[in-house]
């Protein structure tokens, strides 16, 4: 069959192909010709295997995936998706079978694997779900469960809502539709931008696949064969953005060791046989590592075991017990950066938090309350069973990924073929935005949320005991369109009954808001949204600023200075830089209070998920609320907030907040580095979301991991642009050609014409067996 590859300027791969199967092949071929090292992570990633030869510090993340059973959950799901939809899963073998031929080429121009001593692979045909469930394990948030536990635990139940905001390892998005009666051509227009880490090579691929069947443009997921979240046929355009659903519970389990096996306590008290088995982990440099992986009917024991918590891994005799301190500092590892300027912890200033000096009462015991056995942090209980945490999550229940949304998405000609193939959608849950060119418009949540008690919902569910089980599956809401406007910023919103905690509005108010300014917009207007750098969120530190009297006369200027400032988060901004340097003082202040004291010291959990529990990134997110609530827990927040002031008064930033507030872009090697990483505008809480940790540092490693605007008036119209490059090889031309554009809010032409496209390779004739 014949296969024919093109380049457009940017050296974005544009693939036509005789039938599905043949493009689904190129596309793989293509994928491994470019992003070779990328694949080959991703693939260790999901297998659990890529400490193999990354070393120690992938440890943490292989124990967790051996021990959610990621691997054999996507060996599941291949399987069922054969019986289900046996045309889709040839077609995830062609793509597979494509990788595989191009991966020798591609790793032979990729100096990542010399560097490693990495021989890339043989992929097998679930490989491809493997990556799509590694990579989206972690977006429903259940490790937000631990935090919450914890903070119920020792701050009382009004702490949930109080700490209730999206965080640094949370993945966002921006996304709007606009009919055509508000746009300069009168057909829809789509854009937006999805916030996830960025990644070097980047985490979306630039493609363009054609058939007779049809001829699409969008953002691939480099190992999944399609284009599932962003695309364009010609006729239809659609879009994604996070639901912030809650679609996967964490269960207290009771489990002893017997002289046949391992059993777990059931809900009617009887114990029941838990399936478990030894893995050893490859370590690159240091010895194996030997972990025992469980499941009970829950679902996979990703914590603990037989003997408790901060057992069942040799990781556990360290890393699990890690203090605050280290706790937060792993955290700037994982974002790849220091500590932020002004990072020092401060004297505090704050009043007694209870009345003998101690740390403040715990709140009541709540429904469920495992204090009286030990807690989240004990390691037995009354009835001799020792507590671990098991994770339920929809594809290990049901055996589907959605991949049977794919190739529909892709054929889809109208608003209605689009709606149709989401409803086979499963993980993550997201809103959906649809437009086409006859004007139908769409605007629904895709996903599969089960049914079940609240507690299961936002905190441990106790598995011994009746009522927390799954009772079903969320019909999937629909959204409205409002004088030809939606917007998805991660808010409340259609998915607002499936979720717990949610992105503040400011985005979404600010996309409105700039929509409507005026009634119709073209393309070519839209980087003027996505770039926008308002920060509304900095009022409740402003009116608290307001309020000081009796400052130095260095901060009373400061004060000044910072109620006078416009609240843009501009890169080139001295006032930017004063304001993010007050905020990141006060969280640390608020921090170092004795009333969050007990919260400084997390239960023993896995390493992966110490992030959540770092009480610094907490406060940092919740800024807004702790200061705007009635009361804080006696915390003296005008004194936290006056020394705040005062300190950084005394020592001011030296530049502006470009020079703190750089991107790191997330990498699985730690060279070459990214610690000079270009100025950014924009903050957490801006249009322009670039997220730092405010009281930890000020890079960002989170940001716009593309940006778009699909055009329904002529698709050679639409713009796209990603934060690096096409080409996932370091030095190479497309490596990172995007990047200026990207910084600068540009995006490039979308160009469909083959006639405009460079042809890098010859007709071909393939015996190659998929």
């Amino acid at each position: 069959m014949t296969i024919e590859t093109y380049r457009d300027a940017w050296g974005i791969p544009h693939l036509r192909a005789a039938d599905v199967r043949e493009l689904a092949r190129a596309q793989g071929r293509v994928t491994a010709h470019d992003r070779a090292w990328q694949l080959e992570v991703e693939r260790h990633r999901a297998q659990g295997t890529s400490a193999s030869f990354l070393g120690a510090p992938a440890v943490a993340w292989d124990v967790f995936a051996r021990r959610a059973r990621l691997a054999d959950t996507a060996r599941r799901c291949f399987e069922a998706l054969e019986r289900r939809d046996p045309e889709t899963a040839e077609w995830v073998r062609a793509y597979v079978a494509g990788v595989n031929e191009g991966l020798p080429a591609g790793a032979a121009r990729t100096p990542e694997f010399a560097r490693t001593g990495l021989t890339p692979g043989t992929w097998e045909p679930w490989h491809p779900l493997g990556i799509w469930l590694a990579t989206h394990i972690l977006f429903a948030g259940f490790p937000a469960k631990l935090w919450r536990e914890e903070a119920i635990r020792h701050l009382g139940e009004e702490a949930v809502p109080l700490f209730a905001t999206d965080g640094p390892s949370t993945a966002g998005s921006n996304g709007w539709l606009l009919a055509g009666s508000r746009t300069t051509t009168g057909q829809a227009l789509l854009a937006g931008d999805p916030h996830r880490f960025v990644e070097a090579p980047g985490v979306y691929q630039q493609i363009h696949l054609a058939c007779p069947e049809f001829d699409v443009v969008g953002l691939a997921v480099p190992g999944v064969p399609g284009i599932a979240h962003f695309a364009h046929t010609g006729t239809v355009a659609w879009s994604i953005t996070n639901a912030m659903a809650d679609y996967q519970d964490l269960y207290r389990e009771r489990l002893r060791r017997t002289n046949t096996g391992v059993e777990a306590l059931a809900p009617d008290g009887t114990w029941t046989p838990a399936p478990h088995h030894t893995e050893t982990i490859e370590v690159s440099g240091n010895p194996p590592v030997p972990i025992e992986v469980l499941e009970t009917p829950r679902g996979p024991v990703i914590a603990g075991g037989p003997e408790g918590l901060g057992t069942g891994t040799a990781e556990a005799t360290g890393t699990e017990a890690m203090e605050t301190a280290e706790a937060e500092d792993e955290l700037g590892r994982e974002l790849r950066t220091p500590l932020a300027p002004h990072a020092e912890r401060p004297a505090v200033v704050h009043a007694p938090a209870a009345a003998d000096g101690g740390r403040p009462p715990r709140g009541p015991l709540a429904p469920d309350d495992e204090s009286r056995t030990g807690g989240a942090g004990g390691k037995s209980s009354a009835d001799g069973g020792a507590e671990a945490l098991a994770l339920r999550y929809p594809p290990r229940v049901t055996e589907d990924l959605g991949f049977s949304a794919l190739l529909p998405l892709l054929r889809a000609r109208h608003v209605t073929d689009v709606d149709r193939a989401f409803d086979a959608w499963a993980e993550p849950v997201n809103v959906v935005h649809a437009a086409d060119t006859a004007g139908g418009v769409l605007h629904r949540v895709a996903g599969r949320v089960p049914v079940r008690s609240r507690t299961n919902r936002t905190r441990l569910a106790p598995a011994w005991l009746p009522g927390h089980d799954w009772q079903g599956w969320h019909e999937m809401p629909y959204g409205d369109i409002t004088d030809g406007v939606a917007v998805m910023a991660n808010q409340r919103g259609p998915a607002t009954p499936l979720g717990v905690e949610f992105a503040p509005p400011h985005r979404a108010d600010r996309i409105r808001s700039l929509l409507g300014e005026r009634r119709t917009w073209s393309a070519a207007d839209m980087p003027a949204i996505h770039t926008d750098t308002h920060l509304a969120s900095a009022a409740p530190l402003l009116d608290r600023l307001a309020a000081l009297d009796d400052l130095t006369p260095e901060a009373g200027r400061l004060r000044d200075r910072l109620l006078a400032w416009d609240r843009r988060m501009d890169a080139d901004s001295t006032d930017a830089a004063a304001y993010a340097a007050v905020r990141s003082a006060v969280v640390r202040h608020l921090a170092a209070h004795p009333a969050f004291a007990a919260l400084t010291e997390p239960p023993a959990h896995p390493k992966v998920l110490l992030p959540w529990l770092a009480l610094t990134p907490r406060i940092a997110f919740a800024l807004e609320h702790l200061l705007r609530t009635e009361e804080l827990y006696g915390v003296d927040r005008p004194a936290a907030v006056r020394a705040a002031v005062e300190e950084v008064a005394a020592a001011p930033p030296a530049g502006t907040w470009g020079d703190t507030h750089r991107l790191t872009p997330w990498q699985a090697l730690p060279e070459p580095s990214y610690d000079d990483g270009p100025a950014l505008s924009g903050d957490h809480d801006c249009v322009l979301c670039t997220s730092a940790v405010p009281g930890l540092t000020d890079r960002s490693a989170r940001g716009p991991a593309a940006r778009y605007v699909w055009d329904l008036a002529r698709r050679d119209d639409s713009l796209w642009v990603v934060p690096l490059g096409a080409d996932g090889v370091p030095g190479a031309p497309h490596h990172t050609d995007q990047l200026p554009l990207w910084l600068k809010g540009d995006l490039a032409p979308v160009v469909t014409d083959w006639d405009r496209l460079e042809r890098v390779d010859l007709t071909e004739k393939t015996d190659v067996d998929i």
